[in-house]
């Protein structure tokens, strides 16, 4: 049984939904913490998937959706200690448009970290297994540290100062030389220069000479996650090809879960617990697209993890494998276990 340490998930992440109201300088609150990582994604119209986080600073924007440098278009302003402050632009506060933002918490400040041959700017937080490194590549194989203690099963990487892709490391892939990108359905490929072909440590994780993640002189940010019993969940699933679909256990009723597959070519998908937020009507969007959000009945989330309820190749073709995150709206074990919904 998934015992956890986090009684309380959304104290840790938390999704916000909102409605636009073209109004610069609008704060949206509820969230119930400072939020380190912002990401945002109109719902209701084609724009790209905004991230903002407080280590690299607002206005400062990346798109999953997008391999282009980051920018500082004026579109989320201010982090503030129950949400954000969103300004004109579709991307993100459109009159009567309707928007998704997922927000993680880190430590609500940053500290140096020296535990890699590169010496990191890092926002972690241990308890639910979550940090924001920032670093500056060399070009030549290193180490840098990310705050955890335990070793990432995730560790998701975009270059700021340049064009790259963004280089995703996953232990379900199974082989460390190879990865997955965020903004392209591309399934996993052989990419040793991505991560030096060496899997995260629990003090460090590496790079090797890709200019995706280690260009010299070049400015980056990684997001890294370690999986937490009964709050976060990484893993790959094998499909069936049936309406009556794998099943996941998470040992947590899920808030937001995303996966890929990575034996072939297909998109993202990510899930969560607001958007229609009952089975089995629940709403995909595509990270690594600008697509309007998605109607197609995919999956269930049940109390203790995900049943697919489609058998295409997008999130469950038989014989095909996936990776995916998870996130818990409630422990299956604690104080207040969930139940189905």
């Amino acid at each position: 049984m998934a015992y956890t340490t986090i009684k309380k998930p959304t104290d840790y992440f938390n999704t916000k939904l909102y409605t636009g109201n073209g109004v610069g300088g609008t704060n949206i609150t509820g969230v119930g913490f400072q939020p380190d990582l912002v990401w945002i994604k109109r719902r209701s119209g084609v724009e790209n998937h905004v991230w903002n986080d407080a280590v690299r600073g607002v206005p400062n924007n990346i798109y999953s959706s997008s391999t282009n440098a980051e920018d500082s278009g004026s579109l989320m302003s201010a982090i503030l200690s129950d949400g954000f402050t969103v300004q004109t632009d579709p991307s993100v506060n459109s009159n009567t448009d309707t928007y998704v933002a997922w927000n993680w918490l880190g430590a609500n400040g940053t500290a140096s970290n020296t535990d890699g041959s590169i010496t990191s700017t890092v926002s972690a937080n241990t308890t639910s297994g979550f940090s924001i490194v920032s670093y500056t590549g060399t070009g030549a194989n290193a180490t840098i540290g990310h705050g955890l203690a335990v070793a990432p099963k995730m560790v998701i990487a975009k270059k700021r100062s340049g064009t790259g892709a963004w280089g995703v490391y996953h232990e379900g892939i199974g082989n460390p030389a190879n990865a997955v990108s965020l903004e392209n359905a591309s399934g996993a490929r052989s990419e040793p220069a991505y991560w030096n072909s060496t899997s995260p440590t629990s003090s460090v994780f590496s790079v090797g000479t890709s200019g995706d993640t280690n260009s010299s002189g070049g400015t980056y940010i990684a997001y890294c996650f370690a999986e937490v019993k009964g709050f976060s969940k990484f893993g790959s699933y094998v499909g069936n090809g049936s309406t009556d679909g794998t099943f996941i256990y998470t040992g947590f009723k899920p808030a937001f879960f995303i996966c890929k597959r990575t034996s072939d070519i297909d998109d993202w998908f990510v899930f969560d617990n607001k958007r229609q937020g009952y089975n089995v009507s629940n709403n995909e969007l595509r990270p690594n697209t600008t697509a309007v959000e998605g109607t197609t009945d995919r999956i269930d989330i049940l109390s203790n993890g995900i049943k697919h309820r489609q058998g295409g190749s997008a999130q469950n073709r038989s014989g095909d494998t996936y990776i995916y995150m998870a996130f818990a709206e409630e422990p299956l074990v604690g104080d207040n276990p969930c139940t189905a919904r």
